[in-house]
């Protein structure tokens, strides 16, 4: 029998570094799950990415047990790292912080296709290249 489902948790936390800190601490203890089991099944999940910010779905079942999915880094993290860059612009229709290539988006929406909505990988560097101009990041060819 297929046990039942309290609730779902989405949270954002840094791969293999995870802590009861918050937000993963309040946002399962309020739930009454047990933290420390979930930060290190998620810590040893997601050992080879360390320090990446890492999306995850918890979900709750009523018996208080729980199993995640974790999911691959936003676009906007990738898109940070494959061309060494601490931040957006703050303003990216005028102040323009770095330039991506084609290829470094197919790279990024081969890698996010699982997670985007999108068929295939043409489909989903529009997306990626839409990520990187809200960011201040021109495309170039």
């Amino acid at each position: 029998m297929a046990k039942k489902v309290l609730t779902t948790i989405r949270l954002q936390a840094p791969g293999g570094q995870a802590s009861p800190a918050p937000p993963v601490g309040p946002a399962l203890g309020q739930h009454g799950l047990n933290i420390m089991e979930f930060v290190k099944a998620f810590n040893a999940q997601t050992a080879q990415d360390n320090g990446v910010t890492i999306p995850v779905v918890i979900t709750v079942y009523e018996d208080r047990s729980f199993d995640f999915v974790v999911k691959t880094p936003p676009a906007a993290v990738l898109i940070k790292q494959a061309i060494n860059l601490d931040k957006g612009s703050g303003t990216p229709h005028t102040k323009k912080v770095g330039q991506i290539s084609e290829a470094q988006l197919r790279m990024i929406a081969e890698k996010k296709l699982a997670d985007l909505n999108a068929h295939t990988v043409e489909q989903a560097i529009p997306i990626i290249a839409g990520t990187a101009r809200s960011m201040g990041v021109e495309v170039v060819d």
